[in-house]
């Protein structure tokens, strides 16, 4: 299909945009390396109520005139294809199209830590990405499923709410299934998943207990599981998932994370020096002394564990952002910003580290 916006959506692939935001009366803004800019293209009304006409069929026009909120897969010629979410705002219509790529990156490419390519051999537990919208959890996550595309004989069966990279089967058999297209929910897909004879499942995101109860059930059974969450750090993480139970449940469901889960990845998107960004990544492992620490019910212990864990592959956040300031990828103003901790990346930079060898103690 080509669209009244078949050059507004070219412009944006071409430009190496992830995003393209468009609202009616307003000038059209692409998303370029994390960072909004905009255009003196503006999209009139009309326009806009076309492009939806074209792309929606009558019964989700329908449901959008009801509830103000769509969301679609949207395939424009020449161009490729968009997650779309239409909304209204102020009483006009706005779009925003999320690109989704047949061509996953390379992960050398994206600067992404070694461990995570040994994690994504991993036979069975759970893996999760964590992070806020655009922090970069889905590439990551496509990154390292490539790696075992190209390296193993392997069925994996992904959930997503939509699709945004598609897979081509190279040694692995994939299959891809888009919420809402192929299936009812995550949770009825991720049930079903293990009728379908997965070795490896990817979930877009955990949404309730339910979509985690099966994770854990998948993990239980020797499967591997990665999917993501919206939390900060990684301890941050764990605590977001116990909240999806009853407090009277909590202390089955904290032994059974500490038995599956194998790592939790944080990641944020720092800009580089000269063009694009780079991940930075908080990783905890699940090594004995972080089970215990799990099992415990000594979760505030897990930052220093992480610390002191660098020969298990564990790295805190401003571990990583030390490493990219000794490459020269990015500032210390903006790693500064990144910090979870500014002042003790302050006292990093000088040469300057606490011991945390008596906190886990």
């Amino acid at each position: 299909m080509i669209t009244v916006l078949h050059d507004v959506l070219k412009l944006g692939v071409d430009s190496g945009a992830s995003d393209v935001h468009i609202k009616a009366g307003s000038p059209v803004h692409y998303r370029i390396d994390a960072q909004l800019a905009g255009t003196d293209f503006v999209t009139e009304e009309v326009m806009v109520k076309e492009f939806i006409e074209q792309v929606a069929e009558p019964h989700l026009l329908d449901k959008y005139r009801e509830t103000g909120d769509l969301d679609l897969s949207v395939v424009e010629d020449d161009v490729g294809r968009f997650r779309l979410n239409i909304h209204r705002q102020r009483g006009v219509d706005a779009m925003t199209f999320r690109h989704v790529k047949s061509k996953i990156p390379n992960f050398h490419s994206l600067n992404l830590p070694p461990v995570l390519l040994e994690l994504a051999e991993s036979e069975r537990g759970i893996i999760l990405l964590a992070g806020t919208t655009g922090s970069g959890k889905s590439t990551t996550l496509a990154a390292m499923l490539q790696h075992v595309n190209e390296n193993f004989s392997k069925h994996i069966i992904t959930v997503e709410d939509p699709i945004e990279f598609e897979f081509q089967d190279e040694n692995c058999i994939f299959e891809q299934r888009e919420v809402g297209l192929d299936t009812i929910s995550f949770d009825s897909a991720l049930v079903h998943a293990l009728r379908q004879d997965p070795d490896t499942i990817m979930v877009g995101e955990m949404r309730n207990r339910t979509s985690f109860d099966a994770a854990l059930k998948a993990a239980d059974t020797g499967h591997l599981v990665l999917s993501t969450v919206h939390a900060s750090t990684a301890s941050q993480s764990i605590q977001r998932i116990l909240n999806l139970y009853e407090h009277h449940e909590q202390a089955a469901i904290q032994t059974s994370l500490a038995l599956n889960i194998k790592a939790i990845i944080a990641q944020r998107l720092v800009p580089r020096v000269d063009k694009g960004v780079v991940p930075v990544n908080e990783i905890l492992i699940n090594t004995s002394v972080v089970q215990k620490l799990m099992e415990d019910d000594r979760m505030e212990k897990l930052p220093a564990a992480i610390e002191s864990g660098g020969k298990s592959g564990m790295q805190t956040f401003n571990q990583a952002l030390i490493h990219f300031l000794d490459q020269g990828l990015i500032t210390e103003e903006e790693a500064l910003k990144t910090a979870e901790n500014p002042e003790q990346l302050k006292m990093n930079m000088k040469g300057i580290f606490l011991s945390s060898n008596n906190i886990i103690g």
